[in-house]
């Protein structure tokens, strides 16, 4: 299985400082409630580690014929209490660890969603989710584990120590042997466990990643018939995770069971010991029984150590990919800056941009240079990969040009705060993807604000009125996960709806129409038009009838500008777009015939 990124290779002193620091980190905003129910917890422990006590005076009292109501009652009301302190204890502990969850799974998905596009490209949108959801869970547990059972263990346990020296001193030391068989036991087994949880939570991110990408694209894995292989792939990763969970689980089993293997020795020696101590007549019954109490009660604070301990094993390997993801660089928007002011059309310029996705990749942009003026529509055209694209995603700063520079009325769009460049574009992406939820949910899904008279006014110039009179609901239908209850078409003509409701300067349409029939291209190419008096239209075309009327058509090829001009000029004087003219318009004709 390729490891995906996040993991580690070795822990050492620095790293493990450094995972403990992040999962404090978590913990702090709910400590108060944390130390509350550490403190029930040892509330619990002290009613417990009381009992003994009370048991030894009981066999004394029974032994002399003394009176054992008293006692019979303290037994009663300290089980009752103990029973309580921990039902109590144990919900205080898991809200807290609720609330630790909840608060990481949302700073994670706020991150998540402010990711730079180039940090999502190079990421799995599957394994990204998997370290929101399973690795916060693990998150949980290990911190509840790591600092409330740790603490109250560790406390229970030198409690529990001190008592029997109390109670008798020589078996204490017996017992100290087995005691120390285990602490040995649980240093040596416990980061293997960590390390065989780092590598099934990997898997488990390639697991979603592969199932991600299968089902956003299920319609040609059908087609292709090639569910089996993709099957195959996925089966693979849950292998990989069930051989590595079963290797922690090894782990674990050997640890918990080491644990309960000393504690039985150490309780057979302080039997055979103190019970020749008392057939010497050197300690009485009570006091023995007394001391196997203690031993018995062992088993629950070095349990509860040693699930501690394999835990925050568990829980390093949830912050490590939790990290990992936290590290990836986002954007920074200002979401105090203002929206720009609508209405007014902005003119856009690019000036010697150089723009490649990666560095081991070839550039995309080589010096790009044009200026748009504010209004009127501009056209984008020229053979597949010529770059036409990748000059919207600079404009909405997806991507930072390598050099060069861009401007939006003559102001650095690296001076324009993130928030206030992208009130002034709507931007309708060639997918145009519709997300699920209804029909007028998607329209405002920009402008949350919008009147119904706006989002009536939408739906007229983008001829969608037709589709809301024929769905069930109108507006309020339902559209289908990724909008498949909508034709290509429509899934277009509701992205241009969704733009124009933000009341934008800038208007990018890249292949707005690709998706249309002739008639409804027609109409949009005429609400364009409308718009572009308005304010200012950039449009990505690769059918030239879209872009006929454009005020100016930019003819780009492999990454360079190679011709500006209109329609009728370029034809003339560019060989080009003269090309995909006639081919295009040779094509149509010979279609018409």
């Amino acid at each position: 299985m390729s490891f995906l990124k996040g993991g580690r290779e070795k822990d050492h002193p620095k790293e493990e400082r450094a995972n403990f620091r992040v999962m404090y980190g978590y913990v702090r905003p709910h400590r108060f409630l944390l130390a509350t129910a550490g403190a029930l917890s040892l509330a619990t422990s002290a009613s417990s580690l009381v009992l003994p006590l009370v048991v030894r005076d009981l066999i004394a009292d029974l032994s002399s014929h003394r009176g054992i109501a008293t006692l019979i009652l303290a037994m009663c009301g300290l089980v009752v209490a103990t029973a309580a302190l921990g039902t109590l204890g144990n919900y205080v502990l898991r809200r807290g660890a609720e609330s630790i969850v909840l608060s990481a799974r949302n700073r994670l998905v706020d991150r998540l969603l402010r990711l730079t596009i180039g940090a999502l490209d190079r990421s799995e949108p599957g394994d990204l989710i998997s370290r929101v959801t399973a690795d916060a869970t693990l998150l949980r547990d290990a911190i509840a584990s790591a600092f409330v059972g740790a603490t109250t263990g560790v406390l229970t346990v030198l409690a529990t120590l001190a008592l029997m020296g109390f109670v008798d001193p020589l078996l204490l030391l017996v017992s100290w042997g087995a005691m120390t068989c285990a602490g040995i036991l649980v240093a040596l087994v416990a980061p293997k466990v960590g390390k065989a949880t780092e590598l099934a939570q990997a898997a488990v991110g390639e697991m979603g990643a592969g199932l991600e990408r299968t089902l956003g694209a299920l319609r040609t894995v059908k087609a292709s018939g090639a569910e089996p292989r993709v099957a195959i792939k996925v089966h693979a990763a849950a292998s990989d995770s069930w051989r590595s969970n079963v290797r922690a689980a090894k782990w674990e089993a050997l640890i918990l069971n080491g644990a309960v293997v000393a504690v039985q020795g150490a309780f057979l020696v302080v039997l055979a010991v103190g019970g020749a101590q008392v057939a010497a007549g050197k300690i009485s019954i009570g006091t023995l029984i007394a001391f196997l109490l203690y031993v018995s009660f062992l088993m629950s604070p070095i349990t509860q150590l040693i699930i501690a301990i394999t835990s925050y094993q568990i829980g390093t390997a949830a912050v490590a990919r939790i990290q990992w993801a936290e590290r990836l660089p986002v954007e920074q928007l200002e979401l105090d800056e203002p929206a720009a002011d609508p209405g007014h059309p902005a003119s856009v310029e690019f000036d010697h941009v150089h723009f490649g996705y990666r560095p081991e990749l070839p550039e995309v942009h080589h010096g790009v240079t044009f200026t748009v003026p504010p209004g009127g529509m501009t056209a984008f055209v020229g053979p597949s990969g010529a770059g036409k694209t990748t000059v919207f995603s600079l404009i909405e700063r997806f991507y930072e040009p390598n050099s060069g520079q861009i401007l939006i009325n003559g102001r650095n769009i690296k001076d324009w705060p993130l928030s206030t460049l992208r009130s002034a574009i709507g931007y309708v992406e060639q997918d145009a993807p519709v997300l699920s939820g209804t029909l007028r949910e998607n329209l405002v899904f920009g402008a949350p604000g919008a009147t119904a008279e706006e989002v009536n006014e939408a739906v007229r110039i983008t001829r969608l009125t037709d589709l809301v009179e024929r769905m069930p609901d109108g507006l309020e239908t339902e559209v289908g996960h990724r909008g498949t209850r909508l034709s290509g078409g429509e899934r277009q003509r509701v992205a241009i709806a969704r733009a124009l409701l933000r009341r934008p300067r800038l208007l990018l349409l890249d292949e707005a129409t690709s998706q249309l029939d002739a008639i409804n291209e027609a109409a949009l190419r005429e609400t364009v038009a409308d718009v572009a008096q308005l304010i200012t239209v950039l449009v990505v075309a690769h059918r030239l009838s879209t872009v006929t009327l454009a005020n100016r058509i930019i003819v780009m090829d492999a990454g360079c500008i190679q011709a500006t001009g209109t329609h009728a000029e370029l034809v003339a004087a560019n060989p080009l777009y003269a090309e995909l003219a006639a081919t295009q318009f040779l094509a149509a004709d010979a279609i018409a015939r």
